[in-house]
């Protein structure tokens, strides 16, 4: 018995009053408009992902206008003759005599620019849909200017001859030491292990700044897998406290009224010798450590460009390096 195949047919459908039919072909081609009229349209602009911590981590001074550097006084101080102490009798003719020896510290500032180039005939089909080229554009250029001062606070450009807080030669680093599994890294090391790591460089920071307590560092940055490591674990079986704050609550510093914050950054991944972690200590603090925008991003100037059909605008602004003002305040750890 033979099957016989179905062939596809055309049926033609009236249309009233229309005077025309309306084929399967025709129908199919329709449903291109309809299937645009049933989008669902997400109004967001979906931005890369994106890491800016340096607000976080270090105390900007803004102002100053445009300029080539910026500078430092510090002064130490001493005296003259054999009495260092100052005790005198009724006859005492070595009275101390009190000297200050001032000093002038410079340090670098960089000029940054970007152009904002938007074509007329872009800009004016993005408007038909009520978006904005120029605010596009805008955010893409102040996100490269946030990238740029992370990368100045953090470590610097060796091109341009400048470290920044993870890297700086005027900070003593360590190795840290093994723990009872015979490593040195944090996930092979007990709580108390990793709370001793801690309390040394923080103690590190109080003894070299003369056991001044604003000496002693108040924060702490950390690879973001030991700050992880930290916080997924439990200080024991038996216990409900992650180890981060057990670190928080039992620090050294925590003792003398400090209060210590411990965060994650990506710049500590391989900044320590022979590419090991790095755990940095330091005292975030203005007066510690900072560093200077003379400038703040802003826009320059704008003008058109009659060839190319667009506007161009030129933003600018200055950045200065990492300043690290009391090298005693700060503490590198390696190896965890």
């Amino acid at each position: 018995m033979t099957i016989p195949t179905l062939q596809r047919k055309e049926y033609a459908i009236p249309m009233q009053g229309a005077g025309m039919l309306m084929t399967d072909s025709a129908i199919g081609t329709g449903m291109a408009f309809l299937n645009g009229e049933l989008e669902k349209r997400d109004p967001r602009l979906l931005e890369p992902l994106q890491s800016v911590t340096w607000q976080r981590d270090i105390v900007a001074k803004t102002g100053g206008g445009w300029v080539e550097f910026t500078s430092n006084y510090f002064s130490d101080y001493g005296t003259t003759g054999g009495n260092d102490a100052g005790i005198i009798g009724g006859e005492t003719t070595d009275i101390p005599i009190m000297q200050a020896n001032i000093t002038k510290d410079v340090f670098k500032v960089f000029d940054f620019a970007n152009i904002l180039k938007v074509p007329f005939v872009d800009q004016a089909k993005l408007q038909t849909i009520g978006r904005s080229l120029d605010n596009i554009l805008d955010e893409g250029i102040r996100l490269n200017y946030n990238k740029s001062i992370d990368n100045i606070v953090y470590t610097g450009y060796a091109s341009l001859g400048v470290t920044g807080l993870v890297n700086s030669p005027l900070v003593t680093s360590s190795v840290a030491p093994n723990g009872l599994s015979g490593t040195a890294t944090w996930a092979t090391k007990t709580p108390d292990e990793i709370l001793d790591d801690v309390n040394f460089i923080i103690n590190a920071t109080w003894e070299a700044s003369e056991y001044d307590l604003t000496g002693m560092a108040n924060h702490i940055l950390i690879p973001p897998q030991q700050y992880a490591l930290l916080v997924g674990r439990k200080v024991s079986d038996a216990g409900s406290v992650s180890i981060l704050q057990f670190l928080i609550d039992n620090n050294i510093a925590r003792n003398q009224g400090i209060d210590l914050v411990i965060v994650p950054s990506r710049w500590c991944v391989g900044a320590g010798a022979g590419s090991t972690d790095r755990v940095v200590a330091y005292v975030n603090r203005e007066n510690r450590v900072n560093f200077d925008l003379p400038v703040p991003l802003s826009r320059v100037m704008t003008q058109p460009n009659v060839q190319q059909m667009s506007y161009l605008t030129a933003y600018a602004a200055q950045l200065g390096q990492c300043k690290i003002l009391y090298p005693t305040t700060m503490r590198y750890l390696d190896g965890i």
